[in-house]
């Protein structure tokens, strides 16, 4: 068979999977799994970085991921789920790539700081989250890929990877500085100087009320304002009917605003009907049709789409020891991967002695 180009993402298992999630990189991942050899990640250890004190809620949301995975579809025959903390070569790498990031560098990423800022932590954090960046990048070139489908709040992290990638490729292969990044393999590097996949959709808002600075948050567990991909009919009607829309809008005759508006937003990336929701904006900016009659029809698109995953996941639910066969089975395939890597890079490194 054609060797096929490598794909390498994965997701803190922080809780549930929701339509940020899938917008953001997991439906990608579905359209790339027969053109890429997939390696999807459950990282674990950077759940750690914020959850150092419950690993139990860590351990139960491995499992939590790795089964929206096989609801929303993965196929294990085609794609390699894995989980972070089995693959010792991962946490090796780390160390080895930490000596080429000058720590100023992994404070100007610009993710560390939103994180610090959107969670609070202040100065309250453990070596452990600015480490993780670090991390990152030992996750993603432990296994040379090509490209890594991730939503935009991630693209400083795959920045980091690339100027990591160039750097030992410079350093200890001897790939000249000015060589292209599609040419850093083919003039003797390790490392491919991965490229990313984006989304159609940049970032999904929540369906929450905006900050108090008018700015609308993204979808998150912690900020309650999520669809997870297993909720039931009734979940996803309560929630969209409580969707922040237009506050101007004091009854449905009145005009309303369709920028900014997360109803609208929703239409534009979900409905497939792009006739339906061209004319129902332009009744809506008239004040002709109302916030409900929008927000029943969101209903039956977003259960179009969640509820086959959700049946779906249902089935894996009853069958928790399949799931966890394919995390051994796929576990055992990415470490040899990564241990190869870890292997090539010690020899360029010339740190193999035995």
């Amino acid at each position: 068979m054609e060797k096929r180009p490598r794909l390498l993402t994965g997701d803190t298992p922080t809780g549930r999977l929701h339509l940020g999630h899938w917008v953001g990189s997991l439906e990608n991942r579905l359209a790339l799994q027969d053109s890429y050899d997939c390696y999807f990640m459950i990282a674990n250890v950077q759940a750690f970085t914020t959850r150092m004190d419950k690993p139990a809620e860590v351990h139960a949301n491995v499992l939590e991921v790795a089964l929206d995975y096989l609801a929303a579809g993965i196929d294990p025959q085609r794609s390699t789920v894995f989980i972070q903390s089995e693959i010792s070569a991962i946490a090796e790498l780390t160390i080895f790539f930490s000596m080429l990031v000058p720590f100023p560098r992994v404070m100007r990423n610009p993710t560390i700081k939103d994180e610090i800022r959107d969670k609070g932590l202040g100065d309250n954090y453990p070596f452990g989250f600015l480490l993780y960046p670090i991390n990152q990048v030992a996750d993603i070139l432990a296994f040379r890929p090509e490209i890594v489908p991730v939503g935009e709040d991630q693209i400083p992290h795959i920045e980091l990877a690339r100027e990591v990638g160039r750097r030992f490729d410079q350093l200890y292969c001897g790939v000249d500085s000015h060589t292209e990044d599609l040419d850093y393999v083919k003039k003797g590097g390790l490392f491919p100087i991965v490229d990313v996949k984006l989304s159609h959709t940049k970032r999904l808002v929540g369906i929450g009320a905006p900050d108090a600075e008018g700015k609308l948050l993204k979808m998150s567990k912690s900020l309650n304002n999520a669809i997870f991909l297993n909720d039931d009919a009734d979940a996803i009607t309560r929630k969209v009917m409580a969707m922040y829309t237009d506050p101007k809008r004091l009854k449905a005759t009145d005009p309303g605003t369709v920028e900014s508006n997360p109803l609208w937003l929703f239409h534009e990336i979900f409905n497939p009907d792009k006739n339906w929701v061209t004319e129902a904006k332009e009744r809506y900016k008239a004040g002709t049709i109302g916030d409900v009659e929008c927000k029943k029809r969101l209903i039956e698109v977003l259960l179009h789409l969640i509820e086959p995953i959700r049946r779906r996941r249902a089935v894996y639910e009853k069958d928790p020891s399949y799931v966890l066969s394919m995390l051994r089975a796929g576990t055992e395939k990415a470490k040899e991967v990564a241990s190869e890597t870890l292997s090539l890079a010690k020899a360029a490194m010339k740190q193999h002695y035995f």
